[in-house]
């Protein structure tokens, strides 16, 4: 009897492909789109080219038919709401960085959609993420590094439990996005030549600061002042939900010369401006760790670091300070280190482990 796997289906060429490739394979395979837009709002994912928009649903149902597999929209609303959006919103009030796709893959798209595959008797859940799933010598389960640098996606699986990489297939790790494409088109697959999406699937205009004024319900941080690092007041700005550190464009400060966000001060409601060397840094620490290839460090490490989707990363060593705490060390200054952002450890292809920057 073929083993059974839900596939988590966005409606774009790499989710669809990974169902195909898995239907080639043997396995029994389920298609499923996630529905997490909420009723009163359904405009805000509605776009033509979300992940986990309305329209998401119709070219992943034209796949699931094209393939040959049943297919289902399964209800994840609620838990989309309190463990990404109403997260996201807390993390910005506090002066943070969120990065709501690592909280989506880890309570909704595993956690969630995991539970429920299982209850219906499937073995596995599937993904088209670009990451290949090793289980190594100790026994462990990680994520490895694609075969394709360029669309490499295990910055946002970091944080993913050994229980859910044991019952979890990434099919399309093993190829190119080129490649990818070629497959879809070969199979006829209607989603071949679709764009990949590129913003947060909930926020149709890009507007961050919009859409936290919206959820935070009256308790959206006022308007205050930025500062130097020493306190000398530049100017006044819009709130800390407007700004990131490393931030450039969008200060409207006339300094005859650009100048960046270092830091924010959420209990003063400051906005912290420096030069560009300001923006550098050799030290983080994190907590809300999770570990994948070991089960924990006893000693100093040596790592390959990154601290956002888009940097390449960086050798640094790492080293316990507490039950839930790290602190790392660069080997030369790194830009932008950003609270509330994920900073994941490489020990070579696969990942360490990893947390969240404090």
């Amino acid at each position: 009897m073929a083993e059974k796997v839900v596939v988590g289906m966005s409606g774009g060429v790499d989710s669809s492909v990974a169902a195909w490739l898995l239907k080639e394979q043997g396995y029994d395979v389920i298609g499923v789109t996630m529905q997490i837009w909420q009723p009163e709002n359904p405009e805000e994912t509605a776009r033509s080219n979300g992940c986990c928009g309305l329209s998401a649903v119709d070219d992943a149902r034209r796949v699931a038919e094209r393939i040959g597999i049943p297919y289902y929209v399964m209800n994840f609303r609620q838990e989309f709401q309190k463990n990404v959006i109403d997260y996201f919103t807390e993390e910005y009030l506090k002066g943070r960085t969120p990065n709501p796709c690592i909280a989506c893959n880890r309570y909704v798209k595993w956690e969630s959609l995991l539970q429920r595959s299982l209850e219906i008797g499937a073995d596995y859940i599937a993904t088209g993420h670009y990451a290949r799933i090793d289980q190594l010598a100790n026994g462990r389960y990680a994520i490895r590094s694609s075969v394709t640098a360029a669309k490499d996606q295990t910055y946002a699986l970091y944080n993913l439990t050994q229980e859910q990489l044991r019952h979890t297939l990434m099919p399309i790790g093993e190829y190119e996005k080129t490649k990818v494409r070629e497959i879809a088109e070969q199979a006829g697959l209607p989603v071949a030549h679709k764009p990949d999406s590129q913003e947060i699937c909930f926020i149709n205009d890009n507007d961050y600061a919009g859409f936290i004024d919206r959820e935070a319900k009256g308790r959206v941080p006022k308007p205050g002042y930025f500062v130097t690092k020493d306190g000398k007041v530049l100017g006044r700005h819009e709130g800390i939900t407007h700004y990131t550190v490393g931030q450039r464009k969008g200060l409207n400060l006339a300094m005859g010369h650009p100048v960046f966000v270092t830091q924010i001060r959420p209990e003063t409601d400051e906005v912290v401006i420096g030069e560009n060397e300001d923006v550098f840094g050799m030290q983080l620490d994190c907590n809300r760790l999770n570990f994948m290839s070991v089960s924990d460090i006893t000693a100093r490490t040596h790592v390959i670091a990154k601290i956002r989707y888009s940097h390449k990363g960086a050798p640094a060593v790492i080293e316990k300070t507490g039950p839930d705490s790290i602190h790392v060390t660069f080997e030369e200054p790194v830009r932008a280190i950003t609270p509330g952002q994920a900073v994941v450890f490489y020990d070579g292809e696969d990942i360490l482990g990893g947390g969240t920057i404090c």
